[in-house]
C-alpha cells in the first residue's frame, strides 16, 4: 500500500518534468525553422552552416544520450558511427550510387551490424571496462579507414557533391539541406521520446538503475542494452551520412577518439537523459567554440573552465538549468 501512494505521489512530477521536456524540445526545434529566414534578413548567411553542423551533432548525441543518459553506457567509441556513416556515402559516391535514399539505409545497416557485434562483446563488460572497449573497438575503425587507401587513406575522400533525393538534387543549397537535417533530428526526438517512454524503455532505465533487481524480476538487461546500442549507432551513422553531405569530404578524423569524447561533453553539458538536452549541448558546445577562438587562440582554456562551472552549477546540464528556469517563471 505504502509502494502504491509513493506510486501515485510521484507521478504528477514526472509527468510535469516530461512536459517541460516537450515544450523545450518543441522550442528549440520552433526556432531552428525560423533561423534561416532571420539569417537571410540579417545578411549572415553563414549561420545556417553553423546551425546545420549544430543539429548533425546534436543528431549524433542524441543517439549517445540513449546509451548514456538512459542505459548509463559510457561508450568512448560512439564516434566510429559517424564516421562509418560519412565513408558509406563516400564509397558509394566513388562507385556512382549518389541516391541518399540508397545512402541513408546502407549507411544505418552497416552502423547498425557494427553495433550488433562490437556490443555484443562490449556489453558483457561493465564500467571502466566498457569504455576501454569501445574505444578499442573505435579505434580499431579509425585505423581501418586510415589504411584504406582506395578511398584515400589518411588524406580522406572527397565527394562528387552532395547526394541527390530520387534522382533530384533537392539538396544542393545550404537552406535546403538545413531543413533536411531539421527534419531527420524531429523525428529522431520525436522517435527515441517515443522509445524510452514504452516499456522497453523503463526496461533500460530500470536495468541502469538497479540491473540485479531488474534481473531479479525477470528482465535480463543484455538485451535491451544491446538493442538501445544498436538504434544509437544506426542514427549517429545517419548523422555521418548528413554530415558527410555537408563538408561534401569524408575524413578518418570523424571517428577519432577525440571526436568521441566532444560526444560526451554535449550529452553532459546538455543534461543526460533528457533528449533535448544533447542537442542545446552540441549547439551550446560549438557555439562557444566560434565565439571563443575569434578571441583568443587559448580558446580551450575558456571552454573548459565554463563547462566545470555548467555542471557544478546546474547537475541536469543546460536542459535542466532551463527547466528550472521555466519553473520559476
Amino acid at each position: 500500500m505504502n509502494t502504491l501512494v509513493a506510486r501515485i505521489a510521484a507521478e504528477p512530477p514526472r509527468r510535469r518534468a516530461a512536459l517541460s521536456g516537450t515544450a523545450l524540445a518543441g522550442l528549440v526545434l520552433a526556432a531552428l525553422a525560423a533561423l534561416p529566414v532571420a539569417a537571410e534578413a540579417a545578411g549572415l548567411p553563414f549561420l545556417v552552416v553553423t546551425a546545420t553542423r549544430m543539429m548533425i551533432f546534436g543528431l549524433a548525441a542524441l543517439s549517445l544520450d540513449l546509451v548514456l543518459g538512459y542505459g548509463a553506457m559510457v561508450s568512448f567509441g560512439h564516434a566510429a558511427f559517424i564516421g562509418l556513416g560519412a565513408y558509406a556515402v563516400g564509397i558509394l559516391d566513388a562507385h556512382g550510387v549518389r541516391d541518399l535514399a540508397v545512402q541513408a539505409p546502407v549507411a544505418a545497416g552497416a552502423c547498425a551490424l557494427f553495433a550488433l557485434v562490437t556490443g555484443a562483446i562490449s556489453l558483457r563488460t561493465r564500467g571502466v571496462y566498457f569504455i576501454m572497449i569501445t574505444l578499442a573497438f573505435g579505434q580499431m575503425a579509425y585505423f581501418f579507414m586510415v589504411s584504406l587507401a582506395a578511398y584515400g587513406g589518411d588524406d580522406g575522400l572527397p565527394l562528387s557533391g552532395r547526394s541527390t533525393l530520387f534522382g533530384m538534387r533537392l539538396i544542393e543549397g545550404d537552406p535546403a539541406l538545413f531543413y533536411l537535417v531539421l527534419a531527420v533530428l524531429a523525428v529522431a526526438l520525436v522517435a527515441l521520446r517515443g522509445v524510452v517512454a514504452s516499456r522497453f524503455g523503463r526496461v533500460l532505465r530500470g536495468s541502469r538503475d538497479n540491473a540485479v533487481r531488474m534481473q531479479a524480476i525477470g528482465f535480463s538487461p543484455l538485451p535491451y542494452r544491446l538493442t538501445a546500442y544498436v538504434i544509437a549507432g544506426a542514427i549517429a551513422g545517419l548523422a555521418g551520412v548528413l554530415l558527410a553531405n555537408q563538408a561534401e569530404f569524408v575524413s578518418p578524423a570523424y571517428m577519432s577518439w577525440q571526436r568521441s569524447g566532444e560526444l560526451i561533453v554535449m550529452v553532459v553539458l546538455g543534461g543526460m537523459g533528457t533528449l533535448v538536452g544533447p542537442v542545446i549541448g552540441a549547439a551550446a558546445l560549438i557555439a562557444l567554440e566560434e565565439v571563443l577562438a575569434h578571441y583568443s587562440d587559448h580558446w580551450r582554456l575558456g571552454l573548459g573552465l565554463m563547462l566545470v562551472a555548467v555542471v557544478l552549477l546546474s547537475r541536469g546540464g543546460l536542459a535542466g538549468l532551463a527547466a528550472k528556469i521555466g519553473r520559476r517563471a
